[in-house]
């Protein structure tokens, strides 16, 4: 098949779409298909607007990067990457074609629908994350909501839309699409993570000074969608064991509130480290011997935490704080992962953490269903047959 991907970021950029995409356009490349990106090119960039890497064709297009500037410079990153990537796609796409639109910059899927459409190619969504209704939810952008209306026509009109989980999936049908149009795969744990032992974080226990520290991490990005705030309420709880550490590994719009927040409460046991290099992710993983995952309310069926598939796949134990009814939470549940919190329950959250730190027993048995969950329930392996058979044409 010739298959055409498109998103705002691709390699060399390490973002979380970007690594999937890679892991994913790779395979179907090794497998013998056609595979080309459309993705964007920062001003000033030494990267080539077109070039082979590890046989996907990657085209990249002149884009802004004014992101740090607020919304106005968000806007025009979006608009630039808009309006180039449709014309590349314009003059790339043939009859027969499969486009997969991503949903970065979000609505993308719209143009990408229309211009598949105009050219004969048939159009799939990846569905990452769903707007406008993550804008209404928690940006407070209720106008968005406007798009609705042709966002679901150009899920309905597709040929398929890949969703990350069941809650994804109803909301997705709950739109009119019809059901067996809906193909539900999870994502995977980045590639080349595996099972862990404690001691492979020792340097960096020792450079960020962790040394005999009950480290509970939360490893990724610190968004909007992100219920931290509770996180913090446990570590005030915990604020008089000396030998449990909180750290943060990463960036996002929440980063900055956050910190404030630890620093006013004087909350010196909370630590807040930069995101590290993709070949430093198995080290950074294994600093945690409890790993937390959290979501906002509201926010279940509009998105997947992935972070917690990368837990998983290194062995460690998982608290997830957010709404215990969801997917995310059934999941670690169900199968031995750790604990789900309700973000209203931080004192529990308290008493689970002491309990995972005098139990090394335990911190072992949930890290061995982690490890199991992540080898036997998911994987790059069994995405790329489930892409596969919804990519394939119906004879």
């Amino acid at each position: 098949m010739r298959l055409i991907f498109v998103n705002r970021f691709y390699w060399p950029e390490e973002n979380a779409t970007s690594q999937l995409l890679v892991d994913l356009t790779v395979a179907l490349a090794a497998s013998g298909h056609t595979v080309t990106v459309l993705t964007s090119r920062p001003a000033g960039s030494a990267l080539p607007t077109r070039e082979i890497h590890r046989g996907v064709l990657i085209r990249r297009v002149a884009g802004t990067r004014w992101h740090r500037l607020g919304l106005p410079g968000k806007a025009m990153d979006f608009l630039t990457f808009y309006v180039r990537v449709l014309g590349a796609l314009l003059f790339t796409a043939q009859r027969g074609d499969a486009v997969v639109a991503l949903t970065d910059p979000p609505l993308l899927g719209i143009g990408a629908w229309l211009v598949a459409r105009f050219c004969g190619a048939r159009i799939f969504h990846w569905v990452q994350d769903v707007y406008p209704e993550i804008a209404a939810h928690i940006g407070g952008h209720a106008w968005l909501q406007l798009f609705t209306p042709v966002r679901n026509l150009s899920w309905r009109r597709s040929d398929g839309c890949v969703v990350l989980g069941s809650d994804m999936a109803a909301l997705v049908a709950a739109t009119g699409v019809s059901p067996d149009k809906i193909t539900v795969s999870p994502n995977w744990a980045p590639a080349g993570l595996d099972v862990q032992p404690y001691e492979a974080a020792d340097g960096l226990r020792k450079a960020w000074g962790l040394e005999s520290k009950f480290v509970v991490a939360y490893s990724g990005n610190l968004g909007r969608v992100h219920d931290l705030e509770p996180v913090l309420e446990a570590a005030t709880q915990l604020r008089n064991d000396p030998d449990i550490a909180f750290v943060f590994i990463g960036s996002g719009a929440q980063r900055a509130h956050v910190q404030s927040i630890a620093t006013q409460r004087g909350l010196a046991q909370v630590q807040f480290h930069p995101a590290q290099p993709r070949a430093e992710l198995a080290r950074t993983l294994a600093l945690g011997d409890l790993h937390l995952v959290t979501l906002l309310p509201g926010c279940e069926a509009l998105v997947f935490p992935s972070k917690l598939y990368g837990i998983a796949a290194v062995g460690r134990p998982i608290a997830f704080v957010g709404p215990p009814a969801c997917e995310i939470a059934r999941a670690v549940e169900s199968h031995g992962l750790g604990r789900a919190f309700d973000r209203n329950a931080m004192d529990a959250l308290a008493s689970y953490i002491r309990e995972q730190r005098a139990s090394l027993e335990l911190r072992q048995r949930l890290g061995a269903a982690a490890a199991r969950f992540s080898r036997e329930e998911t994987g790059l392996a069994r995405a790329v047959v489930a892409w596969e058979k919804r990519l394939t044409p119906a004879i």
